[in-house]
Parts: structure tokens; C-alpha cells; sequence
């Protein structure tokens, strides 16, 4: 077995491509290799902004070999009427590279036919790798590429470099004017190069000793925090990490050098949020806290070099970091002498979406359903009646905070900008809370309001944008969703279900319908409502499966309804268990045919189905015990309803089988008497309707 390695060198990349290139060209080697029949221990790769590195540690030096059988014409075709291979199967075999002699028929499905045994592979990966390493590098993918030099081939930065090595030969190949050999180059001040590597067994040694680059994101990264831990430890403090602008710093330098910097304690004053926002998004450096979780006038920042003056490079840094920090301070302190009511009105002049109107009307919107929201909670959750109020001013102020200078500034501060303004005008917990927290969650994996006015300002928000856009026939399709209405409605049921909220879903869709006014809807109302719940179906589906549930399963639970998001998990799971019972299948068709008998046959019934039923009419013993036991459960069945006890309910499910599979044994349910027949329909009826508020369960395949 063989190494091979290779190298790309670029211009500098931007940190966002640098993980999303190594990954692709992993993934376009290991599907190389393997079509070509290369045998190999897998592919690594490797990238920092000037480079990315492939290397396969052990890899074949021929391809493996393997016999296949190919078809040519039919016979009929390939044979003349005296036996001789006519034009066609004198051709097939000059393609096939075999003697005519070795051809030989073949029956198939379709007839017979003209065929050969060929072997293929066998030949030199070193024959072959060049094809390949054109092809890896060609279908690396951009967000949009350039091209330079007057040359026809695109990539996402100017390509200066190549190298491949299989041990200590050369893999040669071209792109454009570029051909590969076995020099690179190093970091642009530390160890520029070009060096020259003598075989795979010395490019790592060389890249680091020589070129003094940090090839692996991952040691860039450890070093990063290692060394920015300790600088921060002898302040006294920690280092306030977040894990986004760690990758991002890590792709952006070959030689990572953490530095502690100083800041005026003069801007502690401001808002901790604007302090680590100035740092983070404009220098890409991190905060300094303390033990009582306070930030230390200090930062820490990364470099790509080891400086020979230390002092000079940390002054630098302050300087450049300290004219943001003065602008923060200077928006600071202009927001902070203007009334919120002042940004409402400056609101009324900025457009939401088109035919929705301003963002002025949207706040009302939102005013008005955190309102209905805070009412029909009401004590369930804790709120009081004079509180109602308050989380309607919430929403009322929710994008007030757009418009300051702070937000114009640093939008990933908007709705943090707004709860820090309102809590400093002493509006109170609810109302600064619920601005703060209105654009969580922000994704799949981020958390939801930690307080009920954030859950119920980020509901109302949310559940606003999706019936303005359903109305509009604004619905995702495919992978395009420019609204994030997905996100929305997965946030909106995240948030009902972290906080149990008892919140009817048609109801909450219909009031913020109802919610606007004047608007020239494209979709009917009514329309528009069916699509919004089955988009939500259709997102707590995809949001239990991901969670590893069954989809069977999922799609019973949903099957029986949704309305009630807050119990639907709690539900879904009791029938994930129930569907791991022994007699699982066995209940599943007894109810399932319980249910197919009412859909098929209550309408013959000449009458609405009510399931009330007359215990008078019952005949036979199978009947009578049947009847007598579904009212012996049914009070049962509506305590634990009413308790969400769905586990419980599932028990009684197993109680009510025998009786269920002793009627349908002995009792024929479509007899001719009339009034007996719609009597045990009615029987069965109440059964179903039972059983229709657990699961769907004719979607359990069994």
C-alpha cells in the first residue's frame, strides 16, 4: 500500500468556505476511488484560507480486477442466416476489446443475446489518479467563483499551487497553466517558501516545521482555546466563548496566536450585548468575564502571526476595537434620550411585506394577539388580569427598537436592543422580556423563550407573518422558504409544547387572520387556514421523525388530530410504547376494523351516525358484554383525558380488546333488522370515536 496527498493552494479563502471545501473534496475522493475500484483505508482532508489537503494513507497501487459479463445485440441480429457473426456482433466484440471466438450467447428476460466476459480494472493508480484529481477539483462548489489571468477555468480564489504525491512520485496533471509537482508554500510571513517535499512521509513535517502553518482546523481551534484560557486565567476572568465565531476565527488564520487586549473600563457602562456584539461581529474577537459573570475590560483576539513587538500589535488591536466601541457608546446614549413611543411612530414608515402594510401595523397585530394569548392562559399560566395588559404592550413595542440608532447599526441586536430600552424605561419584567427574547427560537436547535412573555411575543410575531403570507399564496416550495415560514411554524409548536401551553392551533391561525384588516388577499380565508394547519402537519411530522419516532406511528398520532399541540408529544409517545406491546398488531386490526366498518357503512345507515346507542336492542351475550364494558370505561377514559394520562388510556385499550374481538366473532353488525343494525353501527361509533382522539389507526400498517 501507498500514501497519497494533495495539495491545493489558493489565494486566501474566506472562512465560511474553508470546513465546506475539505468536507467536499473528502467526499469527492471517497467516491472517486471507489468508482475507480481503488482500494484504500479512506480519505482525510484537511484546509486552511490558503490551502486544502486530501490525504489517503493507504491506497492500492492497481485497481482491483473483476470479471463482468456484457450483453451485445440479440442473436437474431448478430448472426447471419448461415451462423457467422454479422456487422453488428463483429462490432460488439471490437468494443469489447475481446476475440470473436470468445463471444458467446446468452438468454435473457428479453431473449437471447450476444455476450462477452470481459475482466476490467487492473491497471496503475497512477495512471488513474490524475483524471481523478481533476475531477475532485473541478466539482468543488462555490457560493459564485472568479476567474483570473484570462483563463477559462473558475474557482472560488485564484489556484497558485498544486501538489500530489503518491510516496515520492509525482502525480502529474494540469489545470489551466497550473501543473501539479511536489512544492508547496507556506505561511505568507512566518514561512513563505516554496518548499519542496520529497514524499508524502515529510509533507506534514514540512508544512509545519517549514511552512510554519497549522494544517488541522481542529489542533487550530484546541490552541485557540487552550491558550486563550490560560491568557485569561492569570486576569482573573474566562473567556466568553461562542462556538460559531470560534470555527470562523480558526479558518481564518494557518497560525493561530490568541492575544489578550485592553479595553477603557469607560465602556463597561454599556449593555454587555452591545459590548460583545462590537467585539465579536466587527473584530472577531471574544469577550473577558469575570467570576460574577461581569465583563473585564479586556478581549481576547486571534492573530495569524507571531509578532517580534508585541506591545505595537496589542495596540493596534485596542485602537481599532476602541472606534467601535465609540460608535456603540454614541448610539447608546442618542437611543437612550428618545421616547420608545417616538420609534413607534418613525414605524408607521417602515414596509413589512408588500400588501401587509407598514411595520407599524404589524406591532398592533401582534399588540392584539399577545393580548388574546395572555387572556385565554389566563390563570392556567399565572397571569393575572391586570397583567393582560402588559403582555400586549409587549407586543405592541416588540419592533420599536428597529428604528434606533443602535439597531440601524448592529441589526443582530435587534429585539435584545428593545428589551434592555424598555426594561431601562422601567416597563417592567413582562414587557422587556417578552421584546427580548420575541426572535427565539432562532432554529431547530436554539432554545425557546426562557420567559412566557418571550414564548408568547415570538408566537404572536411568528404565527402574524405566517397567515400574511398564506393569504398572499407566499407558500414554501421546495427547498425555497425566503420567509422562513418552516422555521416559524416549528418555533411556534416548540414553544407551546416547552411550555405547555393550552392553545388551540385553529384558533390561534384564525385570530391572527383575523388580525388584519384591508388587505387584498390573493387565497380565500378559509383556504389559507387549511393550508396553514396541514403546513404545520407537516412540519410536526418531519420534527418527530427527526426525533427518531416512527413514521407509522407519527403519522397516526397526527392522524388523530393536532389542534392541541401542548399534549401531542405526550400522546405520540404513549402510542410509540402501545406499538412495542406484543399484541400490538392484533389490537391495531381489531380497531381498525371497528373503524373501517363505520367509514364504509354509516352512511348506508340511512341516518347520522351519533354513537348513542339503546342497550335494549342488544342481542347475544358477545354484544351485551360489549356494550356493558364500553360503559364501564367510558368515564374512565374521560378522567384520564382530562389528566393526559395517554398511557393509561392506551391500557384501557388492551381492557376493551377481548370484548371487541368477541363481538365481531359472534355478532353480524349489518343484520337486516334496521333498528339493530343502526343501533350496533351507533355501538361502534362511540367505540371509534374514542379511539379517533388517540390515533389515526389506519395509518398503522400492520
Amino acid at each position: 500500500m501507498a500514501e497519497f496527498i494533495l495539495e491545493i493552494g489558493t489565494e486566501e479563502m474566506p472562512a465560511r468556505f474553508v470546513p465546506k471545501l475539505a468536507a467536499e473534496l473528502e467526499a469527492a475522493f471517497t467516491k472517486s476511488l471507489a468508482g475507480a475500484m481503488v482500494e484504500n483505508a479512506g480519505v482525510t482532508c484537511y484546509a486552511t484560507p490558503r490551502r486544502i489537503t486530501a490525504q489517503v494513507a493507504d491506497i492500492a497501487f492497481e485497481q482491483q480486477q473483476e470479471e463482468e459479463t456484457v450483453t451485445g445485440p440479440p442473436t437474431r441480429i448478430a448472426y447471419d442466416d448461415d451462423g457467422n457473426l454479422t456487422k453488428a456482433g463483429a462490432g460488439f466484440a471490437k468494443t469489447q476489446g475481446v476475440p470473436e471466438d470468445a463471444l458467446f450467447k446468452m438468454e435473457t428476460g428479453k431473449g437471447e443475446y450476444l455476450a462477452a466476459k470481459k475482466t476490467v480494472g487492473g491497471g496503475k493508480t497512477a495512471d488513474i489518479l490524475p483524471e481523478l484529481c481533476v475531477a475532485a477539483i473541478e466539482s468543488l462548489s462555490f457560493p459564485k467563483k472568479m476567474r483570473w489571468g484570462g483563463y477559462d477555468f473558475a474557482f472560488g480564489r485564484p489556484i497558485r499551487w498544486l501538489l500530489a504525491l503518491l510516496d515520492d512520485t509525482v502525480i502529474e496533471f494540469s489545470v489551466e497553466n497550473m501543473t501539479s509537482g511536489r512544492t508547496t508554500r507556506g505561511h505568507r510571513v512566518m514561512g513563505p517558501g516554496p518548499f519542496t517535499v520529497d514524499s508524502t512521509a515529510s509533507y506534514f513535517s514540512v508544512i509545519k516545521d517549514d511552512c510554519k502553518v497549522v494544517i488541522d482546523p481542529e489542533e487550530r481551534k484546541k490552541t485557540i482555546v487552550e491558550e486563550g484560557n490560560r491568557l485569561a486565567k492569570e486576569l482573573g476572568g474566562e473567556i466568553v466563548w461562542v462556538d460559531g465565531l470560534l470555527d470562523e476565527v480558526a479558518n481564518l488564520v494557518e497560525y493561530p496566536k490568541p492575544l489578550i487586549g485592553d479595553i477603557d473600563t469607560l465602556y463597561l457602562e454599556l449593555p454587555r450585548e452591545v459590548l460583545l456584539t462590537s467585539m465579536q461581529s466587527h473584530q472577531k474577537s471574544f469577550g473577558v468575564q469575570g467570576p460574577d459573570g461581569k465583563l473585564m475590560p479586556h478581549f481576547l483576539t486571534t492573530l495569524n502571526i507571531e509578532p517580534q513587538d508585541v506591545a505595537l500589535v496589542k495596540k493596534g488591536w485596542e485602537r481599532v476595537l476602541k472606534a467601535r466601541l465609540e460608535d456603540a457608546r454614541f448610539f447608546w446614549e442618542a437611543d437612550c434620550k428618545v421616547d420608545m413611543n417616538t420609534w413607534l411612530d418613525k414605524l408607521e414608515n417602515v414596509v413589512f411585506l408588500g400588501p401587509l402594510g407598514s411595520v407599524g401595523d404589524k406591532s398592533r397585530r401582534i399588540e392584539s394577539l399577545c393580548g388574546k394569548l395572555a387572556e385565554t392562559l389566563g390563570e392556567s399560566k399565572g397571569i393575572l388580569p391586570g397583567e393582560i395588559e402588559k403582555y400586549a404592550m409587549a407586543g405592541r413595542l416588540a419592533k420599536a427598537d428597529l428604528v434606533s440608532e443602535m439597531v440601524i447599526e448592529f441589526d443582530s441586536l435587534q429585539g435584545k436592543m428593545g428589551g434592555i430600552y424598555a426594561d431601562r424605561a422601567g416597563k417592567g419584567d413582562i414587557v422587556s422580556q417578552g421584546i427580548y427574547q420575541q426572535y427565539l427560537p432562532a432554529g431547530p436547535d436554539t432554545p425557546v423563550p426562557s420567559s412566557l412573555a418571550g414564548g408568547l411575543v415570538s408566537m404572536a410575531d411568528k404565527v402574524d407573518t405566517m397567515a400574511g403570507c398564506f393569504g398572499l399564496g407566499k407558500v414554501p416550495t421546495g427547498a425555497n422558504d425566503p420567509y422562513a415560514l418552516r422555521r416559524c411554524a416549528l418555533g411556534i409548536s416548540r414553544i407551546i409544547m416547552e411550555h405547555e401551553l393550552d392553545v388551540d392551533l385553529e384558533a390561534l391561525l384564525t385570530w391572527a387572520q383575523g388580525a388584519y384588516s384591508g388587505v387584498k388577499w390573493k387565497v380565500e380565508q378559509a383556504e389559507a387556514l387549511d393550508k396553514l394547519k396541514d403546513f404545520f402537519g407537516q412540519r410536526l411530522r418531519a420534527l418527530f421523525i427527526g426525533q427518531g419516532f416512527e413514521t407509522r406511528v407519527v403519522d397516526a398520532a397526527l392522524g388523530a388530530g393536532f389542534n392541541d399541540i401542548r399534549t401531542l408529544k405526550a400522546r405520540l409517545e404513549a402510542l410509540s410504547a402501545f406499538s412495542k406491546a406484543g399484541d400490538f398488531e392484533q389490537a391495531v386490526l381489531t380497531f381498525k376494523r371497528a373503524a373501517n366498518i363505520i367509514r364504509k357503512q354509516g352512511d348506508e345507515a340511512g341516518q347520522d351516525l351519533t354513537g348513542m346507542y339503546a342497550v335494549d336492542l342488544f342481542e347475544g351475550e358477545a354484544e351485551q358484554a360489549f356494550g356493558s364494558k364500553l360503559d364501564e370505561l367510558a368515564p374512565r377514559f374521560d378522567d384520564l383525558w382530562e389528566q393526559n394520562d395517554f398511557e393509561g388510556l392506551f391500557g384501557l385499550l388492551g381492557e376493551l380488546r377481548p370484548s371487541v374481538d368477541a363481538f365481531f366473532d359472534n355478532v353480524m353488525v349489518m343484520c337486516d333488522d334496521a333498528t339493530v343494525r343502526l343501533n350496533r353501527l351507533n355501538l361502534l361509533k362511540a367505540l371509534v370515536d374514542r379511539l379517533g382522539r388517540l390515533a389515526d389507526f389506519n395509518a398503522l400498517q400492520v
